[in-house]
């Protein structure tokens, strides 16, 4: 009975002496891990990767901007004014012509008939006036005699009259059939590019017909019609007081510079259904990037901001208190720095106050941000790549 007991005494030791260790050893391992979850919690956040820009200062041009249709300076459809068959065309189409240049050539003898013709009746109707007038001396000096009556003396005088008329109509005949000479002969009346021509040698064209044989179109210089809203003409009128505007003609999609020309007029009146004024500019187009009937888009070139802050137009935020910009410091921390636009245009705006040349403003991730933050700069595109992978992986 004495050794169970003793035994039963030992267990119990046994058991609490283990416990008492494992205890002692638990105690260690927590002491050993708090240091850890110390540092843990203690450890800044990671940076933020969001994209910068850096702002800039110096002269800035402000545009406005309209979409155009390119014209013609002078459009010209050549048609007879007389009736005849062609027997010359002496250009090929598309060809570039001078003013003055033969273009077609009708048959002109009928019409050189016509002038000798009227030419004739000239010489006789003068020899008809020169016989006359011998006749009224011979007989003037027979009245004086007493031979003849006063009234024969006087028909031969009003004769005079009657002819010195047909001689007159003789000359206008004359200048007619001359002119139908000319006529004949098809010029360019100004330099330009022929079209495609509407009539072959040998057919038969009348003046009655009303049917133009060719277009001729004046591409150097060349225009352009745009157009503008309503309430920007007083301030380009102001503009065009001071000096001459230029105008750049863009492609259809906005990308490729096609052509530098000037401001040429504002037209003078308001189209009521769109709100909108036409305007024209003038272009040299040396090198032909213009083309009648092509859409364009202008920019005209309404002034230029001397020393002007600007930023893209991303980094400007919208807040209870007004507009603000996230700025980047040394250390790659940001701060709210409330800012006044002067204009914004594009993807650009330009800085009235809030900030200075060679700042760094963040221009993409502004949504996670705050004042304080820590910031790991980084173009946007980078920006924007880092951003989705991190949604999408979830790390």
């Amino acid at each position: 009975m004495k050794t169970g007991a003793l035994l039963y005494s030992r267990k119990t030791s046994l058991l609490g002496g283990l416990g008492v260790m494992l205890a002692i050893c638990a105690m260690l391992a927590d002491c050993g891990s708090q240091p850890a979850k110390n540092a843990k919690a203690s450890a800044p956040p990671p940076a933020i990767p969001v994209g910068v820009a850096t702002v800039k200062q110096g002269d800035y041009n402000v545009y406005l901007t309209g979409l155009g249709s390119v014209e013609a300076f002078n459009t010209v459809s050549l048609k007879t004014r007389i009736d005849g068959q062609i027997m010359q065309v002496n250009f090929q189409e598309g060809q570039d012509v001078k003013a003055g240049a033969l273009l077609i050539l009708i048959d002109p003898r009928p019409y050189e008939v016509a002038l000798q013709q009227a030419q004739a009746n000239l010489q006789k109707d003068e020899a008809q006036l020169t016989n006359a007038k011998a006749q009224y001396e011979r007989n003037k000096v027979l009245y004086e005699q007493g031979v003849i009556a006063k009234q024969d003396l006087d028909t031969l005088e009003a004769s005079f009259g009657t002819y010195e008329g047909t001689i007159a109509g003789d000359k206008v005949a004359i200048d007619n059939a001359k002119l139908n000479l000319v006529y004949c002969h098809i010029t360019s009346p100004v330099n330009g590019r022929v079209g495609l021509r509407q009539v072959d040698p040998g057919n038969y064209v009348t003046a009655a017909s009303g049917t133009a044989m060719l277009v001729i179109t004046q591409l150097h210089p060349i225009a352009i019609v745009f157009t503008l809203p309503e309430d920007q003409l007083q301030e380009v009128a102001q503009h065009m007081k001071q000096g001459t505007l230029e105008v750049d003609a863009y492609s259809r999609d906005d990308q490729t510079k096609l052509a530098t020309g000037k401001l040429l007029t504002i037209d003078n009146q308001i189209d009521q259904t769109t709100g909108t004024a036409k305007l024209k500019a003038i272009f040299d187009n040396a090198d032909n990037a213009l083309w009648p009937n092509q859409f364009v888009n202008c920019h005209l070139l309404l002034q230029t901001l001397k020393d002007a802050i600007t930023a893209p137009a991303s980094a400007i935020q919208r807040g209870p208190d007004g507009s603000f910009a996230y700025l980047v410091d040394a250390n790659n921390t940001v701060q709210m720095r409330p800012v006044q636009l002067t204009l914004t245009q594009g993807s650009t705006v330009v800085i009235k106050s809030g900030l200075q040349g060679g700042e760094r403003v963040v221009t993409d991730g502004q949504e996670k941000l705050q004042a304080g933050s820590r910031v790991a700069p980084q173009s946007p595109a980078r920006q924007r790549q880092q951003s989705s992978d991190t949604i999408g992986g979830q790390p």
